[in-house]
């Protein structure tokens, strides 16, 4: 082979170049990521609400050594512990042999994800046909959430307070459920709309039977028929339903995509691809240096309120308590404290190209992606990181070989999105964006790569450990 020339080894040493990570790694390590996606599947299949990830969360934890967490309880070196804010968010941290005052290691992760919930009063009879009447939670693109088979996820509080958790679709067993569309044959007018109103949020109902309850005096037989069923199984009657969160989610599993297996397709990868790799990553190793926290939030689908979504106290009281427990200023630890909003990014996608600037767009299998600033247009919403902390996340990267990707969300003018890292950076804490490239975003069944899954894993290890 002929030596480099001059400019080939400058060409090297200054430019900055993408790679595809199959390119730099061998066989033991793609087992190793594979192995390590096969758990990440499990976790979708078990958690497709925020309830759902909470509960499997501390499930895991528990099985890891962590323990429920109290405010005021006294902690040092070694402690683990876990806080379940309301059954919907959830704080799990471990106490470093480190002062405090250098800090917390953070990667904050959200659980809801874009989805059907139920209207307070959803039961209807129409025509010889069921529904629930549906209210849509995020950003969805409402045509997409017809004609699928969806299961039915969620909580009823009874009206003697006692609690019913419901998961009906999943099993093989279990009946599905609808939203009726138009055939193409009767759809001339419909197909002259938009997209956006194709399908309209009040269209969004749920078919859930069609067989009258036996007795010609009943008004409403098929609804009646409907709220027995419901009565004999789970004790519920129709003003339960009042007090109830239930939602419509896909009742597909997470499944291997493509002839090599190198993807993942399923609903609720935004942003239980970067949750997953945040819990793995706390439960690696029993020793450390830092006190590291993981969060797993609410809300971040609209907008992050409430007290269960990152614009609640519950962060600030948890490191608050953490900081004056273990004798630190809570002001001091915040403001040397150091957080991954870990959320994902859209992928490029070759057959949308119009929508996406290539040179600081996501690749898939090209690694996990750092996003200095999200937001929309003029970076509306976004907290933007400084140079500093952005330099300091590369060299940690590159140090322990971590592929990652800069990318921004779309083009400037298209479109854009927020995260929760503007929350966590109010709080004077360093924050940056960094998650796994997704393709179609928000629809029923997203995309990911393995490898860019188990890079988020390492790529949170390595601010852990560092």
């Amino acid at each position: 082979m002929s030596e480099k020339t001059n400019g080939q080894i400058l060409d090297e040493k200054l430019s900055y170049k993408r790679e595809n990570i199959f390119d730099r790694i061998d066989a033991k390590t793609e087992k190793e990521v594979f192995d390590y996606c096969e758990g990440y599947k499990n976790f979708l299949d078990t958690a497709k609400t925020e309830r759902e990830a909470v509960s499997t969360a501390i499930q895991l934890a528990k099985q890891n050594g962590f323990k429920e967490y109290s405010f005021g309880a006294p902690l040092k070196a070694g402690d683990k512990f876990y806080y379940n804010n309301r059954g919907k968010s959830l704080i799990l941290f471990k106490i470093g042999n480190e002062s405090i005052e250098n800090g917390i290691r953070i990667a904050a992760a959200h659980v809801d994800s874009p989805r059907l919930d139920l209207k307070p009063r959803p039961l209807y009879e129409d025509m010889g046909m069921c529904f629930l009447k549906t209210h849509y939670y995020g950003g969805i693109k409402k045509y997409q959430w017809t004609a699928m088979p969806l299961a039915l996820h969620g909580k009823v509080i009874l009206s003697d307070n006692s609690t019913v958790d419901i998961v009906i679709g999943e099993d093989d067993k279990d009946p599905v459920f609808y939203i009726n569309d138009l055939p193409p044959h009767l759809a001339q007018t419909q197909n002259q709309k938009t997209l956006a109103l194709g399908i309209e949020g009040e269209n969004l109902n749920l078919l859930v039977g069609s067989k009258p309850y036996p007795d010609n005096e009943v008004a409403a037989k098929i609804k009646l028929n409907i709220l027995t069923i419901l009565n004999e199984k789970y004790g519920i009657t129709e003003a339960d339903l009042i007090s109830a969160e239930l939602c419509a989610v896909p009742a597909a599993k997470a499944r291997d995509l493509g002839f090599d297996r190198s993807l993942i397709s399923s609903y609720g990868h935004d942003d239980r691809v970067c949750a997953y790799p945040a819990l793995t990553a706390i439960f690696d190793g029993e020793d450390t240096k830092h006190t590291v926290m993981v969060v797993l939030a609410d809300k971040e689908e609209t907008g992050s309120d409430g007290n269960t979504g990152m614009k609640s106290a519950f962060l600030r009281d948890i490191i608050e308590n953490i900081a004056i427990s273990l004798g630190g200023n809570p002001v001091t630890v915040r403001a040397t404290s150091k957080c991954l909003s870990a959320d994902v990014n859209v992928a490029y996608d070759p057959n949308f190209p119009d929508v996406f600037e290539k040179r600081n767009a996501a690749l898939i299998n090209h690694g996990v992606v750092i996003s200095k600033y999200t937001g929309a247009r003029g970076k509306s919403g976004t907290s933007d990181a400084s140079a500093e902390y952005l330099g300091y996340i590369r060299n940690i990267f590159d140090k322990n070989d971590i592929c990652w990707q800069i990318a921004e969300l779309g083009k400037v003018d298209q479109g854009g999105g927020g995260t929760v890292a503007a929350y966590i950076a109010n709080m004077n804490i360093d924050t940056i964006d960094l998650g796994v490239p997704v393709l179609s975003m928000h629809a029923p069944c997203e995309v990911v790569a393995k490898l860019d899954v188990y890079m988020a894993h390492k790529a949170i290890c390595t601010l852990f450990n560092e």
